[in-house]
């Protein structure tokens, strides 16, 4: 039996600030929104949506789940490719909202989000 694509894990230092990142990234992407009982279920771990350890990114495509991980571990590593109409206008909003750009090459751009996760954009 094959496996089917659920969500995608990204593992992070502050899940909240990153989640939003990517959810502006996307087209069509947008924070899970937190209805009263997840909320209830937070304040009862004395957690509110901005220190939510695990942050739920919703699209048309795969659900993006930000996961907070112990400070110390070894942070995973995942690779997004995005396609976009222009590198250079997308490249320049992505760094004035927190990312930086590592390399420009023929065809693609290597960006990393605020965190130093890598994510390539491509025409």
């Amino acid at each position: 039996m094959a496996g089917t694509l659920k969500e995608i894990v990204i593992d992070c230092r502050n899940a909240a600030p990153l989640a939003r990142f990517w959810a502006d990234l996307l087209d069509g992407y947008a924070v899970r929104a937190y209805d009263d009982g997840e909320l209830a279920r937070l304040a009862s771990l004395g957690l509110t949506p901005e220190t939510d350890p695990v942050v739920m990114v919703d699209g048309p495509g795969p659900t993006l789940c930000f996961h907070e991980i112990e400070r110390g571990r070894a942070q995973g590593r995942l690779h997004l490719d995005l396609r976009v109409q222009d590198r250079r206008a997308e490249r320049d909003r992505l760094i004035e909202r927190g990312a930086s750009m590592v390399r420009e090459a023929e065809g693609y751009t290597v960006m990393a989000d605020p965190e130093g996760n890598h994510f390539c954009l491509v025409e």
